[in-house]
């Protein structure tokens, strides 16, 4: 069949109108997520209030996302990148245990200026086997790269590979600590004793990691 000389850049135009309207779908999808979960928490997230929010129908969702994992993870990547922000302002050009001490208080302060959001990291779990995005996975091992300068200072004679592993340690103890105090499961925590707590927990695991320096060499 002849087919005119118009007809192909035409379905290219619509193509790319298209496109772009799912490409704005998505945004205002991620932007209304967004905001459900700083104001409610990850279990205020209904693919139904979501589409009505958007003006959309319900299935469009799923034309701009696989599914709603992928939602509440853009959502979360946000969230992370957040946060790398409020580290890297937080970080000081000083001794190793400062420059720790300094990003830990500045994760508590993230996460009790944004306790929902900073929850949600942690609450959201994938489809058993589900693997995760790679760009997910990327955006999240920024942070623990935050920690390697004064891991290296401390450490000097570990390689990269087990900097990177004693980055999720530390990470997973600061973490625990700041987790449990603003839950208060364990025992009443107020802030003054939670800031407390925080830095005597980066000075002692600080001390261990150059006795154990000292150790290797």
């Amino acid at each position: 069949m002849f087919m005119s000389n118009w007809e192909t850049p035409l379905n290219e135009k619509n193509a790319d109108a298209g496109a772009d309207r799912r490409t704005q779908l998505r945004d205002r999808l991620i932007d209304i997520a967004q905001e459900t979960v700083a104001a409610q928490g990850l279990a205020g997230l209904k693919a139904r209030d979501l589409a009505a929010a958007a003006g959309c129908a319900l299935g469009a969702i799923y034309t701009a996302f696989h599914d709603l994992d992928e939602l509440i993870l853009r959502v979360n990547a946000r969230t992370l990148a957040r946060l790398e922000l409020a580290l890297d302002a937080a970080f000081v050009d000083a001794e190793a245990e400062q420059a720790l001490e300094a990003m830990a208080r500045a994760y508590l302060s993230f996460a009790r200026k944004e306790e929902p959001s900073w929850r949600a990291l942690f609450e959201h779990r994938l489809p058993p086997g589900a693997p995760v995005p790679a760009w997910y996975a990327d955006a999240r091992n920024r942070l623990f790269s935050r920690l390697d300068a004064p891991l290296a200072q401390l450490l000097p004679g570990k390689d990269a590979t087990a900097r990177a592993a004693l980055a999720r340690t530390l990470f997973s103890a600061v973490h625990g600590v700041i987790a449990l105090g603003l839950e208060e499961k364990i025992a009443e925590t107020p802030p003054k004793l939670l800031d407390e707590q925080l830095g005597v927990l980066i000075r002692l695991l600080a001390a261990g990691l150059m006795m154990e320096s000292a150790r290797l060499i």
